[in-house]
């Protein structure tokens, strides 16, 4: 469905068909898709920006360019990714994923989102990433589908990280919605992957920030994605509405 939302050809007539009443129940639901691979270029070009050369991208989806490791490797060519997925079609489309450049290097890890422990430990990560030194764990729309505490599966994926490694999030949120029962609200989008026995949980701010407990937050700590870090750049409070994902970048001291 995300990749469909974004444009994408590597979808089935199932997504299609769950993406279309998605459509019905949330016409912005494509410009919520967008903002969140935006954010997730902004961020990592941040990161990278800081010195950043190892990232860790959980939950990644079937590949739709740029992924995260063009966007590092444009910056920083010998940056190192791996990438996490527990979809078998993920793994079908991972040549996409593993074309570094020959200064960097790519990896594809076959895990669950909710088992840190195996994703840290599998023998595709540590061949690629040093985790002595820092790296950066991107969880982009991620952590609302994740069944479990959320809170102690991030506190144990950055907890063996070392100091000066980063976490960037983004999370959807119903705080824009007007009522639970909103036409124009991002639950009423939510409810036709709950219908199709996809749970989600949406957070609000206190909620989302939380997950960064024990990590310094860096300005200006969470906001709607679209609003983070983009100085001169004005949006209508109506397009918060639409976006109604909440983004934010923490470092471990």
């Amino acid at each position: 469905m995300y990749d469909y939302f974004l444009g994408g050809k590597d979808n089935y007539q199932a997504d299609r068909d769950a993406a279309e009443k998605a459509l019905q129940e949330f016409p912005a639901v494509r410009v919520t898709a967008r903002t969140n691979r935006e954010f997730m270029r902004h961020a990592t070009r941040y990161l990278a920006g800081q010195g950043i050369r190892q990232f860790l991208d959980i939950g990644t989806g079937i590949p739709t360019a740029p992924n995260l490791h063009q966007v590092a490797q444009e910056l920083a060519p010998e940056s190192r990714v791996v990438y996490v997925d527990n979809d078998p079609l993920v793994l079908s489309h991972a040549r996409a994923l593993l074309t570094s450049t020959e200064e960097g290097a790519t990896a594809y890890v076959e895990a669950d989102a909710g088992d840190p422990a195996a994703i840290l430990s599998s023998p595709e990560l540590l061949d690629t990433l040093d985790l002595s030194q820092p790296v950066a764990v991107s969880l982009m729309a991620l952590l609302h589908f994740v069944p479990g505490d959320v809170h102690e599966i991030v506190r144990k994926l950055m907890e063996p990280l070392a100091p000066g490694s980063y976490l960037a999030i983004s999370h959807v949120t119903t705080d824009f919605d007007d009522s639970p029962a909103d036409p124009d609200g991002m639950m009423r989008l939510l409810q036709v992957y709950i219908d199709r026995g996809i749970p989600v949980s949406p957070r609000p701010k206190a909620e989302v920030e939380r997950l960064f407990d024990g990590l310094e937050l860096v300005e200006p700590g969470i906001e709607v994605i679209h609003r983070w870090r983009n100085p001169g750049i004005e949006h209508p409070r109506s397009h918060d509405k639409k976006v109604s994902l909440y983004g934010g970048v923490g470092k471990k001291l």
